[in-house]
């Protein structure tokens, strides 16, 4: 206790050279919680939504059904099982012709009264001999379509064969997943079978909650962990690459300590030699010159908490605005993003700020250990 007494009086008497380190320091430690609470936030509400909008708890696939290979729609399609929990869904390649331009899409024929997905699909539900289709903003954008628009659709059938037919924009749906809107089009699953003649087929299956069997013959299943592998590959790797931004950041602060650690026991040999001479062991000296240095940490954690944690707070709450070009990046990524700030990030990087500047510390007090006390209190060089 008198070591760390010591050393923070020693270390607040040192004047601007101590609180130039600890900003800078403090500035590390709060953008490090800042940046992996925004990804942590990031990541929990794009896996949320693509849930509860795309994959549910499942999915089940036909065999033949490569969701990056449109050829394999022509022939990825069977008899749906008769499983509770499970949701159809029929996909076919199409073609639609907004003010005379063409644009391929996929077609996706699922129940109008499902529960399973966020998707507006009540609007899908018949209202007289209009066929209807629901598009997504960001579909509807591309193709200048809006609701109550016309618009001609082709498709092919299971013999081949192009049809078409006038169909009407029941519902442009607002969502964050790019897998049921850009190049989607949805359809009622019953209509669908009957326009192409696949009385009872499905190219894949949601499951929800209450699913709990196991993949039929010509069936594979997906679990959540597989679906949503793009997305934490994304967030991994923004991490990783904004990681080395903030440990550069690091690295600046604890250079900045190493060096004035090594300033430090030049111009205090005498006070060295004194301390040893009054009955201190060199251990304890490099004690006291450790934890001199490393307290530039928990000063660091004190500035950091007195604007960061207002700031993040307000962030929280707020949110992050997200610039209209991440609507292209092909994941989920909302209007705003909400920084989740677990216990865990903010007790590592505590760990890692005070581990990191207590080693740099420790690093030029070695040398005190190589010092004969009557050397130290001569002045003479280390």
């Amino acid at each position: 206790m008198l070591t760390f007494k010591l050393a923070l009086k020693n270390l607040l008497g040192a004047g601007l050279r101590t609180w130039l380190n600890v900003a800078v320091l403090s500035f590390a430690f709060v953008l490090i919680i800042f940046y992996n609470g925004m990804i942590d936030g990031w990541n929990e509400q794009a896996r949320r939504d693509t849930i509860e909008w795309d994959v549910g708890q499942g999915q089940l696939w036909h065999t033949d059904y490569d969701p990056y290979d449109p050829f394999t729609l022509q022939e990825a399609h069977g008899m749906a099982p008769a499983e509770a929990g499970l949701m159809p869904v029929l996909i076919v390649q199409a073609t639609i012709y907004p003010e005379g331009r063409m644009m391929p899409v996929r077609l996706k024929g699922i129940p109008a009264r499902q529960q399973t997905l966020a998707l507006p699909t009540e609007a899908l539900v018949p209202a007289g001999d209009e066929t209807r289709i629901i598009l997504g903003k960001r579909m509807a954008k591309s193709a200048g379509l809006a609701e109550g628009d016309r618009v001609l659709l082709r498709w092919r059938d299971q013999h081949g064969t192009f049809d078409a037919r006038e169909v009407v924009i029941a519902q442009v749906f607002d969502t964050n997943v790019p897998n049921v809107d850009a190049g989607q089009v949805w359809i009622d699953l019953a209509v669908l079978q009957e326009m192409t003649g696949m009385p009872g087929e499905a190219t894949m299956l949601v499951a929800d909650q209450t699913y709990a069997g196991s993949a039929p013959e010509g069936w594979a299943f997906q679990t959540q962990d597989q679906l949503l592998t793009e997305i934490d590959t994304v967030i991994q790797s923004k991490k990783v690459g904004g990681s080395i931004t903030y440990l550069m950041l690091l690295l600046i602060a604890l250079l900045a300590i190493f060096d004035t650690q090594v300033l430090s026991i030049f111009r205090r040999q005498r006070e060295i030699g004194t301390y040893i001479a009054l009955g201190m062991t060199r251990r304890e000296v490099i004690a006291l010159f450790t934890v001199e240095g490393g307290a530039n940490s928990l000063l660091a954690m004190a500035v950091g908490a007195v604007y960061g944690i207002p700031l993040m707070a307000w962030l929280a709450q707020a949110g992050i605005p997200m610039p209209a070009a991440t609507d292209n990046v092909g994941l989920a990524v909302a209007e705003k993003i909400f920084p989740v700030y677990g216990l865990g990030l903010v007790l590592g990087t505590v760990a890692l700020v005070t581990v990191a500047a207590t080693i740099v510390s420790y690093m030029p007090a070695r040398k005190i250990a190589y010092l004969r006390p009557t050397d130290a209190l001569k002045g003479k060089i280390l």
